[in-house]
């Protein structure tokens, strides 16, 4: 029996709801609109149209295999983050609303500094740079990220954002200090892999069995990314410069003390919209303001 683009929707909207989605709406939007080939503008003027057949197979199937635990990201091969449409692979963490956090708090304090350079740090898809570059004109840069194949997708962002001029996708290895020809940055924005090695097998499955265990594993106690930056990356960054971090839950007074040891003051620790304890961020204290 034949089926209206509307009443498609509603239908994945209520099978999403009965396998336990939250964000329902969000969900059978985005399943719909890549199942069907439609834009969500197109999806909405031709809501009243038949779907073809093979189409609502297909849109079927890709919501079944999300609800056995597949990504919606993964499943379409993109996801917006702060306005931006990136493209998502299962080589990269999918971008969450808790790092948003990170861009809210780092891009008004960039803002003010007009022409600078920022260094994005275990950079993944390149989201948290690129969102940043993307509302901050005078911004030029560097998205560091070990990975190969995340590099890949992190330089399709880049192209895909406008922003080749500016930002450069580059591998860099953030455990190990920098090569010198990096330059100076006037901020340096990072969201490290911080999952403590023994908690990875315990994490929801559609984090556990999709998500790159290269981006998650932050070692033993989830902080040696933490420490190495804290220790090795203030060569990068220019005295009375910023260091931002998104850090997981219960470790934000645990990185409050590594960057106070490594010479960071006015250090502060920013809640996400759970009321967690998501962003620390800090300023290298210059020789100038020591006695």
């Amino acid at each position: 029996m034949a089926i209206t683009y509307n009443d498609l929707f509603l239908d994945i909207r209520r099978e999403l709801k009965k396998g336990g989605v939250i964000d329902t709406t969000l969900e059978a939007r985005e399943l719909v609109c890549f199942g069907v080939n439609k834009s969500r503008e197109e999806l909405t003027r031709d809501g009243r149209l038949y779907a073809p057949p093979e189409l609502e197979r297909r849109v079927r199937e890709l919501t079944a295999r999300h609800l056995a635990g597949e990504p919606v990201a993964y499943l379409i091969g993109e996801w917006e983050f702060y306005g931006l449409p990136l493209d998502i692979s299962s080589d990269v963490l999918i971008p969450r609303p808790d790092t948003e956090v990170l861009v809210d708090e780092a891009l008004p304090y960039i803002q003010t500094l007009g022409s600078c350079r920022v260094l994005d740090l275990c950079a993944g898809s390149g989201c948290i740079g690129l969102a940043i570059a993307a509302h901050a004109p005078g911004v030029r840069g560097v998205l560091g990220e070990y990975s190969d194949a995340a590099l890949k997708v992190c330089r399709q962002n880049v192209r895909r954002c406008g922003l080749t001029a500016r930002m450069i996708p580059m591998q860099v290895n953030a455990l190990e200090r920098p090569d010198r020809a990096l330059g100076e940055f006037q901020c340096i924005v990072s969201n490290p892999p911080y999952i403590p090695r023994n908690d990875i097998p315990e994490l929801d499955h559609s984090v556990r069995d999709y998500e790159p265990h290269l981006a998650l594993d932050g070692g033993e106690d989830g902080l040696d990314f933490y420490r190495a930056i804290c220790e090795k990356w203030t060569a990068a960054l220019v005295p009375g410069g910023r260091l931002y971090f998104e850090v997981g839950i219960g470790q934000a007074d645990s990185v409050l003390r590594l960057m106070r040891a490594q010479g960071f003051g006015d250090i502060q620790v920013v809640k996400d919209h759970n009321d967690i304890p998501r962003v620390v961020f800090g300023t290298l204290c210059s020789e100038v303001y020591s006695e």
